[in-house]
């Protein structure tokens, strides 16, 4: 659990500054699991020490693999191969994090052992029927609470065979998880989507000497494979950017240069959403660090006005609502989101949370079935928010608190060191 604490943010004369944000989360979870399911040594690289990924290398600990940490910088993994895990001899603890909890359980579905996955308060309230119904249907025997569609899961694994699947929702943990189980076992599983969602688990896999086939309409593996350990260097979390393109957006005379960002185009709508809002971000020094497209991404002041955002738009940003939300409530003119119930499933329901928060400090707002509509450019005026625990909302308010025309005080703000440790230290030295 993380600890509760309040802040308050004040409003903001202008931001500058350089940024390194945080590690990817996506990559840093995918690193460390596919490091621990190869063959030999892996170093990583840039690796996110937020308390989400740390639940993923305290759940491979637990199965016998090794981990050597060489200052801030660098982890060595000893990989075990897909072969070589241990039976965990404690419940193993996802804590907060549903990639941990989704992507283990596709994996240990088709190790010879028995495992029960666990997590926070918040992780035991969450649906895991979307990996375990398809699971089920290559043989894995999971049970959980809530007719076997929530933690506790206790996994019989073993035994599985191939699959087609066609997921009704585009989601990278459903996809990753069928990849993960059917990398193990003989023949071909593949898995359809009605959009295509972050693939990060294709490219990695691809990356540590994996053949998966990515078309169109989804993906597929034919196991079992075999994984070599590699390098890895993690990109910046473009979720993390996130929140200081916005701030650089609608605060006035603001110049922000964010470093070394990870800008994969399955997860880069939030750069074509502040695009079409009217915003001036710039991608600099576009490269490929072990599979992944990275640039520096300059943002400057410009006046936003309202859009619609839906569609394939969504998945590729789904993460990056809430702030959305914040520079929709500074832009001109009405943007609707829509096709974005998946929001509802989120830490907490995030459309409800945003919308009371933004409706806190005076904006207007109304949550639809799939998302929310915001009529902008009133600003935004002082007020107390709860983040519901929630690390994207509790910093996409302290977002808000710096265009708003008060001070802005953020309840239960602990829970940013889930994914970005280091974001109240980087947010002053932007302001100084």
């Amino acid at each position: 659990m993380h600890k509760y604490e309040t802040r308050t943010v004040a409003p903001a004369a202008s931001l500058r500054g350089e940024i390194l944000v945080p590690g990817d989360k996506s990559i840093s979870h995918r690193a460390i699991m596919f490091a621990s399911l190869a063959k030999g040594e892996s170093r990583v690289r840039g690796l996110l020490r937020g308390e989400d990924c740390l639940s993923t290398l305290k759940a491979f600990q637990a199965m016998g693999v090794e981990v050597v940490e060489k200052g801030e910088e660098e982890l060595i993994i000893q990989g075990r191969g897909l072969d070589g895990l241990q039976e965990p001899d404690d419940v193993v603890d996802c804590g907060n994090s549903g990639t941990t909890m989704r992507l283990m359980t596709g994996i240990l579905a088709a190790q010879p052992f028995f495992s029960v996955l666990t997590g926070d308060q918040y992780l035991r309230k969450r649906p895991m029927g979307r990996v375990i119904d398809p699971l089920g249907q290559m043989g894995a025997k999971i049970l959980g609470r809530a007719g076997h569609k929530k933690a506790p899961l206790a996994i019989a694994g073993g035994n599985l065979r191939p699959t087609e699947y066609s997921s009704p929702v585009a989601s990278a943990q459903v996809k990753s998880a069928l990849l993960l189980a059917g990398m193990q076992i003989e023949g071909t599983t593949t898995v359809y989507e009605p959009h295509l969602s972050r693939d990060h688990s294709e490219r990695m896999l691809r990356y540590f000497g994996a053949e998966v086939d990515s078309f169109p309409g989804g993906a597929r593996v034919t196991g079992p494979v075999s994984l070599s350990g590699r390098e890895v260097v993690v990109p910046g979390d473009i979720s993390s950017a996130a929140f200081f393109l916005v701030a650089g957006l609608i605060v006035p005379a603001s110049e922000l240069l964010l470093k070394n960002v990870g800008v994969n185009p399955t997860r880069s709508g939030i750069i074509d959403i502040l695009q079409k809002m009217g915003g001036s971000i710039e991608l600099l020094n576009q490269r490929e660090l072990s599979g992944e497209p990275v640039a520096d991404l300059l943002v400057r002041s410009s006046q936003l006005k309202g859009i619609e955002i839906g569609g394939d738009l969504v998945p590729r940003a789904i993460d990056e609502f809430p702030v959305v939300s914040v520079a929709a409530a500074f832009a001109e003119g009405v943007t609707t989101i829509s096709d974005a119930a998946e929001l509802k499933v989120k830490e907490t329901d995030r459309i409800a949370a945003m919308c009371a928060a933004l409706g806190q400090l005076g904006a207007q707002v109304e949550p639809l079935d799939d998302g929310m509509r915001i009529t902008g450019g009133q600003g935004l005026q002082a007020g107390t928010v709860n983040s519901c625990g929630d690390h994207r909302i509790a910093m996409s308010m302290a977002v808000a608190g710096l265009g708003a025309a008060g001070e802005v005080h953020i309840e239960d703000t602990g829970c940013t060191a889930t994914s970005f440790p280091n974001f109240w230290e980087l947010l002053a030295r932007i302001q100084a």
